[in-house]
């Protein structure tokens, strides 16, 4: 396992933004947008949107560990 986040650009509402995340939530992350049939950008704006006063960065990794847990 890797401690040391990885620093990836997305893009949301036509901007460039970059979210630092661990391998393992980018590779989570891509697994359930490749399952969803998603592109990783229309996924990670969707979060964006409820996201609230939460960094990105968090609202992504809640969000897997929801989606692993939650079924």
């Amino acid at each position: 396992m890797s401690a040391r986040p990885q620093k990836h650009s997305l893009t949301l509402k036509g901007h460039r933004t970059s979210v630092s995340l661990e391998p393992e939530f980018w590779d989570a992350f891509r697994s359930i947008a490749a399952k969803e049939g998603r592109p990783i950008n229309d996924l990670a704006a969707e979060i964006d949107v409820g996201r609230g006063d939460v960094g990105l960065a968090s609202a992504i990794r809640v969000y897997v560990l929801r989606h692993f847990t939650e079924r």
